[in-house]
């Protein structure tokens, strides 16, 4: 998409909006890497929908480029709602699922004063041990152990896929960080940065994920050549993103 330099600069944070049958869609438009000029399109599973553009593009320019994308926006929002209809807020308690690779754990909470506070997993059961009850310190003490498990995890992963990504000379830096908006990203110097709920998924997911990394360093922007590579480097990739995007709501909860 080219974009005339002459344009007004747009405030980043702008919410805009157009209609597409019987809905009046929303969207918040927020600024992307300079030299970057395609639209980039997130529907979320809280239903917040983003267009990350051009800093000069012109709202109008941008909300004809997203209203191409009308029906597919739509139908994602319709099935994060209706995945939303099922979903109960997470209480830390006895009882309650969690994911780990892509597997449901049912988790049970000991109280037990005089033991260590750990988590682990044991006979298909999520463990948590605390000194007292409090949902709040079982929810600290399971992020934790997610963490940790996905720095593990993931390097793993990143080793493995390696092998694939014949254009990377070296093993790139990886670190965690929790994020809301996405599963992972690679900066301009290569460096892969993975989100820790990531762990819950399943294994090609992540694979998915790192791979989707790897390629950026070859091609900094989804252009039609870093979709050949993806293609090339896991073939039918597709079908893996979409598992990603209907589960998300479980394993960002």
């Amino acid at each position: 998409m080219s974009v005339a330099i002459n344009l007004p600069k747009v405030k980043q944070g702008s919410r805009l909006s157009f209609r597409y049958s019987d809905e009046l869609i929303h969207f918040e438009r927020l600024d992307r890497t300079e030299g970057i000029n395609r639209v980039l399109i997130k529907v979320l599973p809280d239903c917040r929908v983003q267009a990350h553009c051009p800093k000069d593009a012109a709202n109008s320019e941008v909300i004809n480029t997203v209203k191409k994308r009308a029906r597919w926006i739509y139908q994602q929002l319709r099935d994060f709602r209706e995945q939303q209809k099922y979903a109960s807020p997470r209480q830390y308690i006895s009882g309650e699922s969690h994911f780990y690779l892509g597997k449901q754990y049912l988790l049970k909470v000991h109280v037990a004063p005089d033991t260590p506070e750990i988590t682990k997993l044991s006979r298909g059961k999520l463990e948590v041990f605390v000194k007292e009850k409090s949902p709040a310190r079982v929810q600290e003490l399971l992020s934790n152990w997610y963490k940790q498990r996905a720095k593990e995890v993931f390097a793993k992963r990143l080793d493995a896929v390696l092998e694939q990504a014949l254009w990377v000379k070296e093993r790139p830096p990886l670190r965690t960080l929790t994020m809301k908006t996405q599963w992972g990203s690679c900066s301009p110097a290569g460096r892969l940065t993975l989100n820790p709920h990531l762990v819950k998924a399943p294994r090609e997911c992540i694979d998915y994920v790192i791979l989707h990394e790897l390629c950026h360093i070859a091609e900094h922007n989804h252009s039609k050549k870093f979709y050949r590579l993806m293609q090339r480097v896991m073939p039918g990739w597709e079908a893996v993103k979409l598992k990603l995007d209907n589960l998300a709501s479980n394993f960002l909860s």
